[in-house]
């Protein structure tokens, strides 16, 4: 290879290899939109969680907010995470009451949703079915918010 290529490529490598140190030194956000806010009001409330805390719903997650529900769509950014594998649940808390408010047979009574936009059947999606990847620098997911007599009127 001759020096003036040789020259170009370590110029390119080396230039590489800064970007990929800077986009770690980047702090890691992730931006969440949520979609089909009731206009009921309330909170949002919502917790991102690796594999091993979400099958545990008295666990604590990884980052978590409570935002004033904003009708149509209401967006949350976490910040300072650490890069890997998550999943989000969240529930509009409509009454602000702090829990996700359930019929007596305990479907939910209050809308919900899942990373993936993973719909529940009868009980919540598996990690699998919600689990998404948050890489250093910015991330973006987007939410819809689903509520339990819209499922069972589409089955």
């Amino acid at each position: 290879m001759p020096g003036f290529a040789r020259g170009a490529l370590m110029t390119g490598l080396l230039a590489l290899s800064s970007l990929a140190a800077q986009a770690q030194d980047a702090p890691t956000t992730l931006t969440i939109r949520i979609e089909n806010v009731s206009p009921r009001g309330g909170i949002l409330r919502l917790g991102l969680y690796d594999r091993a805390a979400y099958p545990d719903d008295a666990s604590k997650p990884d980052a978590s907010a409570d935002v004033a529900a904003q009708a149509g769509e209401t967006i949350v950014t976490l910040k300072n995470l650490k890069p890997g594998l998550y999943a989000i649940e969240m529930f509009q808390d409509i009454n602000a009451n702090g829990k996700m408010d359930t019929n007596w047979i305990g479907l939910p009574l209050e809308p919900f949703g899942f990373s993936r936009d993973a719909r529940p059947f009868l009980s919540k999606p598996g990690f699998d079915q919600v689990k998404f990847t948050i890489v250093p620098g910015e991330n973006i997911q987007t939410v819809h918010l689903q509520h339990f007599l819209s499922l069972v009127a589409r089955k």
